[in-house]
């Protein structure tokens, strides 16, 4: 279930990647934060990001452009 969605969609990097840290801090542990967006870039950096920040990538899906990230706390 997700705790805490973001829509960082339009953005471009570093707007999606700061929101991320801004919602993770916000997050209880074990909650799951989603990340909405359409910057190429930075789908492939959110999840690099989340594993460099020690929490658990759970989901990456895109359709039509548009990519999801779950991420838990």
């Amino acid at each position: 279930m997700v705790e805490l969605k973001i829509d960082v969609t339009g953005e471009t990097c570093p707007v999606p990647l700061v929101e991320m840290r801004k919602a993770l801090r916000k997050a209880s542990p074990g909650e799951i934060v989603e990340v909405v967006g359409t910057h190429p870039a930075s789908k492939k950096e959110i999840p690099m990001a989340v594993e460099a920040l020690g929490f658990e990538l759970v989901d990456v899906e895109e359709k039509d452009g548009v990519w999801k990230i779950k991420i838990r706390k």
